[in-house]
């Protein structure tokens, strides 16, 4: 058995010498533990399910078999996030490893563009991404948005303003739309 500073040590330098796919860590936050990951393109995965061994398979899967928990390469992550978190950021300015092509991509990069404490309703994300009749379709990528909060899909809400559909649940979309001050808007 290594002692924690070895293994703290080890999974730095693999980090540094460029030798993972993708480095991962569980980190707290006022919506519960997320499971961040990242890879030397850019951020892959937030995940309100913070369980690694439930993504370890489909992160090596996705971006290959080198994944190790290493905080090194979420260092900027993790502040962006805090700062999210803490009021002091309105957008986030990381690198993204997105591997999405065709109408989800286009709905993904359109969500992007939807401003903090702004929302939008899944037929106009639709129609702006270029297919107006596709909204259930803009859901589906909602929920399998690999990075929400920085793409945030905590600001699509129905045609009404009400808030539906979030795979982290509808408390924590409402969290997130209060601290962006786009909650009161919705009712």
């Amino acid at each position: 058995m290594i002692s924690d500073t070895l293994d703290a040590q080890l999974r730095a330098r693999a980090a540094a010498e460029g030798l993972l796919d993708v480095a991962f860590d569980v980190v707290e936050s006022p919506v519960g533990e997320l499971l961040v990951a990242a890879t030397p393109q850019g951020l892959c995965r937030i995940s309100y399910e913070a369980e690694p061994e439930a993504w370890l398979e489909q992160l090596a899967r996705t971006y290959g078999p080198r994944v190790l928990r290493s905080t090194e390469p979420l260092r900027g992550a993790r502040r962006e996030l805090d700062d999210y978190f803490e009021g002091r950021r309105r957008s986030f300015d990381l690198h993204l490893d997105l591997r999405r092509a065709g109408f989800a991509g286009r709905v993904l990069d359109e969500l992007a563009r939807v401003p903090y404490g702004e929302v939008v309703s899944y037929a106009e994300l639709a129609s702006r991404a270029g297919n107006p009749r596709a909204a259930r379709a803009v859901g589906t990528t909602m929920n399998r948005n690999p990075i929400p909060i920085v793409l945030p899909c905590h600001r699509v809400v129905g045609s009404n303003g009400s808030l539906v559909g979030y795979a982290g649940g509808l408390d924590r979309k409402r969290w997130l739309l209060q601290l962006e001050g786009a909650l009161p808007q919705l009712f």
